[in-house]
């Protein structure tokens, strides 16, 4: 079912729908009660429902029934978030699009913001900022939020190279359409989508905006999400980020972006490789060869900027291939850590719980939390738990 709009629309927002009924009216909600009055036909949102097991199709089908600006597309199989973002682009008839994921949200005055800035920069890609918000309430900000300040109007990534460390997401970047397809970037299947498809965003852009602002409220540790399942499909990031690396040696050869963007690589390798959540303790050396082999098929032949302290050294690790090294300096990470932790009365714990860090580019990058849900290493903003302006 995919009713068209009247009058083509300034922004098309693209909302994949699988398995999340119990936040699929949160997010749907915060979209429609947030724009603005009198801009209704400036707005669509294209919910794709990805032959979702449970009543999200139904529920779908009942929320647009009553409400102009709202199509669905029901997809007879299910395709996964890369190919039900493609479903939506296809229907899609507004200049930008904006793809959001459907358990997460938005604060208010989002797009009344997001709408103005469109309107005043034309931007190719404007770039938004975000909170992670866990399932008890607390909301804390991403250690790569500071990369968005300072921005002048609008940029390149030549003249703002850090933006390129910014998360690489889909839905923290609103995008021209005709953008996309200068670029021919469409998502491919498979996990970690967006890495083939975010980077490439910012390389080919002319304009790049940054709306410093909270516009996006991502949802953490819900069950079922990529970064708290354990599965072999995490190997998916292989093929992702040799499409990438595969489209920058065509579109970008430029060694001092390959050299950025291997560093950015193997950082991410190392962040699956070390996470519990994500991979089974029989799967992890396995990764960890598989990571090395691309270290060796990918070295710039100028080298790379290595991180410093114990990340570059477990940089030196992969590009060895030395696992039993790497294994060994985990293992003694793992238990300084629980040596670190404060006990009940304020001294030195020694119980089992670990420290581990969520440091991923292709959903979100470097905030480190304790397993029970400790102090985070970000500084909470009170004035952003709205979606207020930073001070």
């Amino acid at each position: 079912m995919v009713n068209e709009p009247t009058h083509a629309p300034l922004l098309s927002i693209v909302v994949p729908v699988y398995g999340v009924e119990a936040y699929l009216y949160q997010c749907l909600a915060s979209i429609r009660a947030d724009v603005p009055a009198g801009e209704s036909d400036a707005v669509e949102l294209i919910a794709v429902d990805d032959a979702s097991p449970d009543g999200c199709g139904d529920m779908l089908r009942s929320y647009a029934v009553s409400r102009d600006g709202v199509r669905v597309v029901h997809l007879s199989s299910n395709v996964g978030l890369g190919l039900a973002r493609n479903a939506g682009l296809d229907v899609a008839t507004g200049r930008y699009v904006w793809f959001i994921d459907s358990d997460d949200w938005l604060p208010p005055g989002t797009i009344a913001a997001v709408l103005d800035r469109l309107r005043q920069h034309q931007p190719d890609v404007l770039m938004l900022d975000h909170l992670r918000v866990h399932e008890d309430g607390r909301r804390e900000v991403d250690a790569s939020s500071h990369l968005l300040r300072g921005i002048p109007a609008v940029t390149r990534l030549a003249d703002q190279p850090q933006l390129l460390r910014v998360q690489h997401t889909a839905w923290n970047k609103v995008v021209r359409r005709d953008f996309l397809d200068e670029l021919e970037l469409r998502f491919f299947p498979g996990w970690y989508e967006d890495i083939p498809f975010s980077h490439p965003l910012l390389i080919g852009a002319e304009r790049i905006s940054v709306l410093d602002r909270i516009c996006y409220l991502y949802r953490q540790g819900r069950q079922g999400a990529i970064t708290s399942t354990r599965s072999g499909r995490h190997f998916d990031a292989f093929a992702q980020y040799e499409r990438l690396l595969d489209w920058v040696a065509r579109k970008h050869p430029d060694e001092r972006l390959q050299s950025e963007l291997f560093q950015l690589m193997i950082s991410h390798y190392l962040v699956v490789v070390g996470n519990d959540d994500r991979l089974h303790p029989h799967l992890r050396r396995d990764f960890f060869h598989r990571a090395a082999e691309h270290y060796r098929r990918y070295l710039p032949t100028g080298g790379y900027p290595l991180p410093p302290g114990a990340n570059g050294l477990k940089h030196r690790l992969v590009g060895r291939g030395d696992w039993l090294a790497y294994s060994a300096l985990r293992q003694a990470h793992r238990v300084a850590g629980r040596l670190r932790r404060p006990g009940p009365a304020g001294g030195i714990g020694t119980d089992t719980g670990s420290v581990t860090t969520d440091e991923d580019p292709g959903r979100g990058a470097g905030t480190a939390t304790t397993r029970d849900g400790g102090l985070t290493m970000a500084t909470e903003r009170r004035d952003a738990l709205a979606g207020g302006r930073r001070p």
